[in-house]
């Protein structure tokens, strides 16, 4: 009797283990399971090329994968949704960018709230918009014989961008708005396809973050015009800053960041930051994130939070300037 007693205490206690022990894996020996990450976009885009460079390092130093999910449609406000749906044990982070802090001015109608339905972690990469051209289609090798061209022929030329709503729409819009031009917008499910049909032939340019065209651009398959804001690029030393082409007011940067469901245990959290930050101060990611002239900023969480909410106000006020609509 009293071993049947033993036994039926040991599986109560069993029992009792198991119903806790998810969060208790996830607070104690994270991470004991590979941990999946949501890319709103499909592969080829900017977002892909920081986050799979990410993910490999992740699993060298943790010993467990990080499996990235790519979710594209609606300038990366569906995979946004699918992710702040997704359990908060840990085993569940977003890789989003700067289009998720224009999304809340160009949706009116979005099922989630990127300040309340997630806990932001670390702005992993910060990288210029570059105007890459198709040679074949534009005939102008610098931004003078650009504006020229477009001025002669009003509607006649196009550019792709990720999405309605994404930075690289909105970097188009005001490109249009500054220097009086137009130019047709035309909208995919991301910035690798959209790349793919510029370096095809099929759209003539894109207003791109710099880290998704870099390598087209060493490659010879795309021409960069000009880097937005005030500086030159070191990796690309010959590509002229907006300022110095007569565009001192044009200044985009692409940005992307790590964020977790809402409810996401604190000391997890704590742990994701971490290795995000070990990551990439490694000698491998540093040289990746220099040859796609991106920088680290290296911003604490609550630094992160706040800055994320200056940009959802910073672009509310650039898309009510620029007339932006979804297409």
């Amino acid at each position: 009797m009293r071993n049947r007693g033993l036994q039926r205490r040991d599986v109560l206690r069993a029992a009792a283990v198991a119903a806790v022990s998810p969060m208790a894996f996830a607070q104690g020996g994270w991470p004991a399971k590979p941990v999946m990450m949501v890319v709103p976009f499909p592969a080829g885009g900017g977002t892909d090329a920081f986050a799979r460079p990410l993910a490999a390092q992740f699993a060298k130093q943790t010993g467990r994968q990080l499996i990235i999910d790519n979710r594209g449609g609606a300038g990366g406000t569906v995979g946004a949704s699918i992710a702040a749906k997704a359990a908060p044990d840990g085993y569940n982070v977003f890789m989003g960018a700067v289009h998720h802090t224009i999304a809340p001015s160009m949706y009116p109608r979005l099922d989630y709230d990127l300040e309340k339905d997630f806990v932001p972690l670390s702005l992993v990469a910060r990288v210029p918009q570059v105007l890459v051209v198709n040679p074949r289609r534009v005939e102008a090798n610098d931004m003078k014989a650009m504006l020229e061209l477009l001025r002669r022929n009003p509607g006649r030329f196009n550019y792709g961008s990720a999405g309605s709503g994404t930075s690289h729409h909105l970097a188009g819009e005001l490109f249009k708005l500054q220097t009086k031009t137009f130019i047709t917008h035309i909208p995919y499910r991301g910035a690798g396809p959209a790349l793919q049909d510029l370096i095809g032939g099929s759209i003539d340019m894109m207003f791109d973050g710099l880290g998704s065209s870099a390598n087209h651009i060493k490659g010879g398959r795309i021409k960069a015009l000009m880097v937005s804001g005030n500086k030159r690029v070191s990796a690309f030393p010959d590509v002229p800053s907006a300022s110095e082409v007569g565009l001192p007011d044009y200044t985009v940067t692409t940005w992307y960041g790590l964020w977790a469901p809402k409810g996401t245990p604190a000391d997890v959290q704590a742990r994701i930051i971490e290795e995000v930050n070990k990551a990439v101060q490694t000698d491998e990611l540093k040289q990746i994130w220099a040859g796609q002239g991106a920088e680290f900023p290296n911003l604490s969480q609550q630094q992160f939070g706040a800055f994320v909410g200056s940009e959802i106000k910073r672009w509310s006020s650039v898309v009510k300037s620029s007339g932006a609509k979804l297409d």
